[in-house]
């Protein structure tokens, strides 16, 4: 255990002696003052880990001593000692910071607790995380080596994400090693399940499916709309269900989560096909042969692929007989951001707002071009973190506050997730291939098959044909397509990357979260 000194301010000082030497048996060095001053030159001269200050001593008091200490040593973590219960002093030692708050008559393991909960959390925490791991980790190995359905990849996509998020907090990493290794060999299983399922979905009217992106509205959505309370239907481009776990603290402060769901995306796993399918409710090739004169083909062209979003979503709701107001409002920027919240009045005579921000597929994009994108998202710790920061500083949380006032309903999703690519897979094709790092559509592509999935029969996947002999590539698990030109160049420019487009649990499980006003 780590050597802990504890300095304690208190003017019967003597009359603790006993608890002190309990301390000082568990341990901790423990310095003895039995006044505010003394204790405020103390921590001026010497340095601390905690502090014990008795709030009712004469001269200065222990509130007094408190609001010093802290403009002395900020971060210096102090526990409030009192034989009074007043709520008043309570209260404005909370508002002080504290970190604990104690009523005398001290027994020595309430002592010994607060001092564990603020010293030795962190390593507590830490040590447990770890063990409830490795208790965990034998039951999902087997889990996801069974013959199980799109339910149970869920269950263990969440699951891995859980203890992911968990070992974040842990000062001890090495079970996030462990993990690593774990969501690598479940993410090869779960690439085998889509490649022997994915097909099936689409075509078998009796395969236990899923809802895919072109169900999302019809099934999920549109349920949802209420004649009296409008909805707001907020999709954070490429938002993953971990980084929706980071800022669903932030929200809980105003929602309570009435649904937390999932639904898989389409392939290829990008915005074009994936999000005008959710706003269509057609697969790609449905929409190319329905609407030809919206759907764009270009791929390289990825902005012009969602240009038509608010015209897929006016036919879907007209042909689901929806008698509804509704808005579709496209968020590119903080400016658009703030006006949307300026126009939040307007907004609430509508049955539905679909609201689509870009902002995390903008970091993704970011992220390969810029070093400093990478530098400050190196692996996918720091790219959570990044997200939360953007979210708690964003318009789209004065949105949401303003959502939660009026008692409105809120749905978050996405359309795709994206992975951290890291494992190149050459690949020969035309000039016009293409030019996504995850999936390649083209004629006479030439690839090794080991690591992607093929789909030389584009109907099969519902997916447009640009010639007699297009195929569709997509990479599996955290491999990315390279040119055999430049090769070294070019992999070490997109190793640790963020991509979509491909199959991978990060990309088509897709969170799906109904939030009620508190």
């Amino acid at each position: 255990m780590q050597n802990y000194t504890i300095l304690w301010a208190d003017d019967e000082i003597d009359l603790l002696k006993p608890h002190i030497l309990f301390l000082k048996n568990k341990g901790y060095q423990v310095t003895p003052v039995n006044s505010g001053a003394d204790a405020l030159e103390k921590v001026e001269q010497e340095q601390f880990d905690l502090v014990f200050l008795d709030e009712m001593m004469p001269g200065m008091t222990g509130l007094e001593t408190l609001q010093q200490i802290k403009q002395m040593r900020p971060n210096l973590p102090v526990v409030m000692i009192t034989k009074s219960e007043e709520e008043h002093i309570m209260e404005e030692a909370i508002g002080s910071k504290i970190a604990d708050y104690l009523i005398k008559p001290l027994n020595p393991n309430q002592i010994l607790l607060s001092v564990k909960k603020i010293l030795d959390n962190k390593r507590l925490v830490s040590e447990r995380t770890n063990i409830g791991y490795q208790q965990d980790f034998r039951n999902l190995s087997m889990q996801y080596n069974d013959r199980i359905g799109y339910e149970e990849w869920v269950d263990i996509y969440k699951k891995l994400i859980f203890w992911e998020l968990e070992l974040d907090g842990a000062q001890d990493r090495s079970m996030s090693e462990v993990l690593n290794m774990q969501k690598s060999e479940a993410n090869s299983n779960f690439c085998k399940f889509v490649m022997e399922s994915y097909e099936d979905w689409l075509n078998d009217p009796k395969a236990e499916k899923p809802v895919l992106s072109h169900q999302l509205m019809r099934k999920k959505v549109f349920p949802l709309i209420d004649q009296n309370n409008p909805l707001f239907f907020i999709l954070i481009d490429n938002l993953r269900y971990d980084q929706w776990k980071v800022i669903e603290p932030i929200l809980a402060e105003f929602f309570v989560v009435e649904e937390e769901s999932s639904y898989y995306s389409i392939l290829p796993t990008t915005t074009g096909f994936a999000r005008n399918a959710i706003f269509s409710g057609m697969m790609p090739s449905e929409m190319e042969k329905t609407y030809p004169n919206l759907w764009v083909n270009d791929e390289n062209d990825e902005e012009g692929l969602n240009n038509n979003e608010d015209e897929f979503l006016r036919r879907q709701i007209d042909k689901s007989r929806l008698n509804i107001k509704h808005t579709y409002n496209k968020i590119l920027n903080t400016n658009q951001g703030k006006s949307l919240v300026d126009n939040f009045n307007n907004l609430m005579q509508n049955q539905l707002n679909v609201v689509v921000y870009n902002f995390v597929d903008m970091l993704s994009h970011a992220r390969t071009d810029m070093a400093m994108i990478k530098e400050l998202a190196p692996d996918e710790r720091a790219y959570r973190s990044i997200t939360r920061s953007w979210f708690l500083h964003s318009p789209l949380l004065e949105l949401v506050r303003k959502i939660a006032d009026k008692g409105a309903q809120l749905v978050i999703t996405t359309d795709h997730g994206m992975i951290r690519v890291q494992k190149p897979a050459k690949i020969v094709g035309y000039r016009e291939t293409n030019t996504n790092l995850r999936y390649k559509q083209g004629k006479n592509l030439g690839f090794d098959e080991d690591h992607v999935f093929v789909c030389r029969k584009p109907e099969n996947f519902f997916l447009p044909r640009l010639n007699v002999s297009t195929a569709y590539v997509f990479t599996l698990e955290d491999y990315f397509f390279a040119y055999p030109n430049n090769y070294n160049y070019y992999v070490n420019y997109y190793r640790d990357t963020f991509q979509h487009g491909g199959v991978s649990l990060e990309e088509m499980i897709i969170p799906f979260v109904h939030l009620r006003a508190r």
